[in-house]
């Protein structure tokens, strides 16, 4: 006899109430993403009348998250950059230098005088007048080497060191290397991905491709340009000695110094040592702000150990002139007055107050460690991501209808049984959706097409199977007991091995594979819900109330 537990009934109906309540306010999509919106700029402190209205569009009490839009229906920017892994060696070279020259100045009764070279950007070069005691010098230099910290790396050290005519040669070991290329792709994944998230954008696709290129796609954002303009700045900051002031730009600044433009000030040229102070990667905040004269700048912070070098320095260097410098160009040089504890500061310049406001952001979300060759960039417009999804609600629509006008026609009552299950079928994935966070590509629509087609099929499988058990001359009850049993096989071998699929392509894929993955793999899940619960459940409602002697499937 057909039976259903009350628990069970009341399980199912929840659960189909529980994913009407979170498909909900897609239904209203652009009411409530403009609640949202509103309310983000609430608690991030901008309050207008306008956000205020626009915050109560939707009820508070009621759920508001969305599918968010993929890029290919929202429109944005897409973006495959590459990451200039060698521009590290260089800047590691340069910080090398001092820590070389404090270890080698105790060995001068042995080994010399020590002058730095000029050196290829990748190596440094050191020379000493005493080579005889090569041996001895590179031995020291050899001490400075550091174990790498990688499991391609292990028991190697971050640099080789050599002697060549009384020269010493150090430069980065080919593990390091290795090791290096992969910590700067990474590091520089994890900046864009704060920058991108700072400015507040909906669902980015920022992932890895091949060894050294970053594949950005970023929906909402108006054009490939803007989205440069967030990422595309280095913004590394760094505070190194002014050696000297000067009008030309050609000029010799001497070995290990260099020449550098001043933003403020046109045709001013300092020369300021290679080797920082301090840098921003030892940041711990910034924020714009106003200057005591009223101008907008940004205020900053360090951790621990850079606001020991910082105070240090401006406590042995009062009256000498200091160069912040951002991305290669002098903001400004103060003379430090006095001493400066706690390691917080200011920069001025002459900044707008929006400007200040995205040298904040780009501080606070850190500096890339190298730069970016942009290899790609797209910008898909808005009403190609209308169009696209016209044309998604167009096939979904169609699909859907001939679904259901099929089913109806082929098992009459028990097809529109089905037809509710169905609907409900796509309520529970987009309530699915939402809840995840997930984003709706244009793949996707086509993985919710296919999940129609998926329901249709466990449906037809079950309803077959009850035909086959009425012709055995079988009772109803019994015929729609056996129905369900000796089809649930057929479809559980069908829906797994398509799920498995889905999982393969959302572990392996990228971007709108995944996206038709994720729709697909809800789908399946939903489907066999629908199909063994929730069909079951209206069929056994049904009979409970009318006891037919006979039934047509």
């Amino acid at each position: 006899m057909l039976q259903f537990d009350l628990w069970k009934r009341v399980l199912i109906w929840l659960l189909c109430a529980l994913g009407l309540f979170l498909a909900l306010p897609n239904a209203f999509y652009t009411r409530v993403e403009q609640s949202n919106d509103a309310r983000a700029a609430i608690e991030a402190g901008l309050t207008t009348p306008e956000s205020q209205a626009q915050a109560g569009q939707w009820p508070s009490f009621l759920p508001s998250s969305l599918v968010n839009l993929g890029l290919d229906l929202r429109g944005g920017a897409h973006l495959l950059a590459e990451v200039k892994v060698g521009d590290v060696y260089e800047s590691r070279m340069q910080a090398m230098w001092p820590e070389i020259r404090d270890a080698l100045r105790p060995e001068r009764a042995t080994i010399g005088t020590i002058r730095l070279q000029p050196s290829a950007p990748d190596e440094l070069r050191i020379r000493i007048s005493q080579p005889e005691n090569m041996a001895r010098a590179l031995e020291v230099v050899r001490g400075l080497a550091r174990p790498i910290q990688s499991l391609s790396g292990v028991g190697s050290t971050d640099i080789a060191v050599r002697g060549d005519d009384g020269v010493i040669v150090v430069t980065l070991s080919d593990a390091e290397k290795l090791a290096s290329d992969d910590r700067t792709v990474k590091q520089a994944l994890e900046i864009v991905r704060r920058r991108i998230d700072e400015v507040g954008t909906r669902e980015p696709t920022i992932q890895r491709q091949g060894s050294d290129r970053i594949l950005i796609q970023v929906p909402g954002i108006g054009s490939a340009a803007e989205l440069k303009t967030i990422i595309g700045t280095t913004a590394q900051l760094t505070f190194h000695p002014v050696v000297g002031r000067g009008g030309d730009a050609d000029a010799n600044p001497g070995v290990g110094n260099k020449i550098l433009p001043a933003i403020d000030e046109e045709g001013v040229y300092y020369t300021v040592e290679i080797a920082p102070v301090v840098t921003g990667e030892e940041l711990v905040d910034a924020q714009p702000s106003f200057d005591q004269n009223g101008r907008p700048a940004v205020s900053f912070r360090f951790n621990t150990s850079g606001a020991r070098k910082f105070g240090d320095y401006t406590r042995d260097n009062i009256g000498s002139p200091f160069a912040i410098v951002l991305d290669g160009e002098v903001i400004s040089a103060p003379v430090i007055q006095s001493h400066i504890p706690g390691g917080s500061g200011i920069i001025t310049g002459r900044f707008t107050v929006e400007e200040s406001t995205n040298l904040a952001v780009l501080l606070r979300a850190g500096a890339l460690p190298a730069g970016l060759d942009f290899l790609e960039e797209r910008t898909i417009g808005p009403e190609l991501g209308a169009d696209s999804i016209e044309a998604g609600k167009v096939a979904t629509g169609v699909a859907f209808v001939a679904v259901l006008v099929f089913m109806a026609l082929s098992y009459g009552l028990f097809g529109l049984f089905a037809n509710i299950a169905l609907i409900l079928n796509i309520t529970l994935i987009f309530g699915l959706l939402s809840l995840i966070g997930a984003t709706l590509t244009l793949p996707g629509i086509a993985g919710i097409v296919l999940t129609v087609g998926m329901a249709v099929d466990a449906n037809v499988l079950i309803f077959e199977r009850i035909r086959e058990e009425l012709l055995t001359a079988k009772g109803p009850s019994r015929a729609i007991e056996l129905g369900y049993e000796k089809a649930l096989s057929a479809i559980l071998d069908a829906n797994i091995t398509t799920f498995i699929t889905a999982v393969i392509l959302f572990a392996i894929g990228s971007g709108p594979v995944r996206g038709f993955a994720i729709t697909l793999g809800l789908g399946i899940l939903t489907s066999v819900f629908t199909a063994i619960y929730v069909t079951r459940l209206i069929i056994v409602i049904w009979f409970e109330h009318r006891r037919p002697k006979t039934i047509e499937v």
